[in-house]
């Protein structure tokens, strides 16, 4: 395929329903029942807002999304995304191949920017957990009145290895599990002709509501050109994306805004307050407030509450037809309507 005839410009999810919010509560209702009283470890991932996230994801069907949720619950329990500090991630962000900017799009959405074609990371966990990091400390960051963040894509240098389909597979399995609906926009930005067999080789492990998310923009494209210019402040946006902005990234004042970032969590931890976001997972709380090594009783604690998810899983498993099944080369070749990222 041309890239850059396929290059558009998408708005909204698109969850394929439009139920009202009598309809709405009462599909939150019913999932919340079906998680049951583990919800109470995570009263914002079971927050109604997030119920809804996980609800549009999978069109509506709570069986569905209780299951996703549950499995975040799980991932969230046994990768700790929210005890990540700056220093954990430290080395993995200094060539500023991911960075979230210092300025939003005009819809007041979070920019993630990436510029996978200076990756000098040969270490894919690292690269997921800096991923994993940079997710979180986006949405510690999102304003009350937004969910979603954009991503941001240079493709200047990009070549067939500077990432590879295990990291993409990993990378996509991440986001579209356990960050339902955090995507609003991807914009890869002048990729190169090679980039189209590597998205085709990408394509049977990502949803195809990710890839309506997706546009492709090229300098030498009026249409791109004024795309960009209708979601970004062309002073703020840096050079390489066709702005006016030179200073690009600057390592030591991204690391000292980042560790701000950590005490502020910590803070409002620490004060009792609420988060000044509309995400905010009840297990910092717990890990702030011990010591850096949990205690046996914490890591039992943890153990329980998996297993506990396990079986629970295995109840709604069991009430899911096998039909239901995510067979992701089917969707790719007939699409759906459902969010996951």
């Amino acid at each position: 395929m041309d890239l850059k005839r396929k290059m558009s410009f998408k708005k909204g999810s698109g969850t394929g329903k439009n139920l009202s919010p009598e309809e709405q509560n009462a599909k939150v209702g019913e999932c919340r029942k079906i998680i049951g009283p583990i919800a109470d470890k995570f009263p914002t991932l079971c927050s109604d807002s997030s119920l809804l996230r996980y609800l549009r994801a999978q069109k509506y069907s709570t069986k569905k999304a209780a299951k996703m949720l549950k499995s975040t619950m799980k991932w969230r329990m046994e990768f700790k995304p929210d005890r990540l500090k700056w220093d954990d991630v430290a080395q993995d962000a200094a060539a500023g191949t991911l960075y979230r900017a210092d300025y939003l799009d005009k819809q007041g959405r979070i920019v993630l920017v990436m510029r996978p074609g200076i990756q000098t990371s040969n270490s894919a966990a690292g690269q997921i957990k800096y991923l994993v990091y940079c997710l979180e400390n986006a949405i510690l960051n999102l304003s009350p009145n937004q969910e979603q963040m954009v991503w941001l894509i240079d493709f200047q240098g990009w070549s067939a290895a500077s990432i590879s389909l295990k990291v993409t597979k990993e990378i996509a399995q991440v986001l579209q599990d356990h960050y339902p609906e955090r995507l609003g926009l991807a914009i890869f930005y002048n990729p190169p002709k090679i980039f189209e067999s590597f998205l085709t080789m990408a394509k049977p492990f990502l949803e195809p509501s990710t890839l309506k998310k997706v546009t492709f923009a090229y300098p030498d494209n009026p249409r791109s050109c004024m795309i960009i210019e209708e979601l970004f402040d062309m002073d703020k946006l840096e050079t390489f994306f066709g702005g006016k902005n030179t200073a690009g990234f600057n390592y030591e004042a991204y690391a000292q805004k980042m560790r701000e970032d950590d005490q502020k969590m910590a803070n409002f931890i620490d004060s009792g307050c609420s988060s000044p976001s509309n995400y905010f997972n009840s297990d910092v709380n717990e890990s702030q407030q011990s010591d850096d090594n949990d205690s046996e009783d914490e890591i039992s604690g943890d153990e329980g509450v998996c297993s506990n998810l396990e079986k629970d899983d295995e109840i709604i498993q069991g009430q899911i037809m096998p039909c239901s099944q995510h067979d992701s080369k089917n969707e790719v070749l007939e699409p759906k309507n459902g969010e996951r990222a």
